[in-house]
Order: C-alpha cells, then sequence, then structure tokens
C-alpha cells in the first residue's frame, strides 16, 4: 500500500512540476509576444501558445480575478509559481506522511 501511495504523490508532484514549466514558458512566450520578438503568423508558435494557453488560463483565473494587473504587468505568474512550490515542499510530502501513518504504512 505505501508503494501506490508514494506513486501516487510521485505523480501529483510531476504534474505540479510540468505545471510550472508549462507557466514559465507561457509567460516567456507572452513577453516575446509583447516585445515583437515572435509573431503569431508562425503556425507552430501560433499553435504552442493556445495549447499553453489552454493549459495554463485555467490556473492563472482564480488568482487574475483576485489581482489585477499592477500597472500593466501581470503578476499572476508568480504568485501562482510561488503557491505551487509551497504545495511542493510543503503540503505534499507532510501529506503523504499523514496518508502513509494513517493506512499503517509507518
Amino acid at each position: 500500500m505505501a508503494a501506490i501511495i508514494g506513486f501516487i504523490f510521485f505523480v501529483i508532484d510531476a504534474v505540479l512540476g510540468l505545471l510550472v514549466l508549462a507557466i514559465i514558458v507561457s509567460a516567456i512566450l507572452s513577453w516575446l509576444f509583447a516585445f515583437d520578438v515572435i509573431n503569431h503568423r508562425n503556425r507552430f508558435v501560433n499553435q504552442l501558445s493556445s495549447a499553453l494557453e489552454a493549459l495554463v488560463a485555467p490556473v492563472l483565473a482564480p488568482v487574475r480575478a483576485v489581482i489585477p494587473p499592477l500597472g500593466g504587468i501581470d503578476v499572476t505568474p508568480i504568485i501562482v509559481l510561488i503557491l505551487i512550490h509551497g504545495v511542493r515542499v510543503y503540503l505534499l510530502p507532510a501529506s503523504k506522511a499523514a496518508l502513509l501513518t494513517l493506512v499503517g504504512a509507518y
């Protein structure tokens, strides 16, 4: 049972890590679009941007509803990255240990 719980928490941590990567790439792409380094006319860039926006927008939307852009700068990706890091470092290990203790694996 402990192996299954460990695997479940491993998958959750990996998904959160991929979400962090998607948020960072999406933010970099938005800056590249804003400074006209790349444009949406490139088919690959447009598809990549759309896919990343579809993944990241539902995560950022609740934070954007609470915190408006500050002076035209969107700080919500930074706040979400800090929250995800807190979940990965503090909540996941504590939850895993509590669950393993609950099922008697410790």
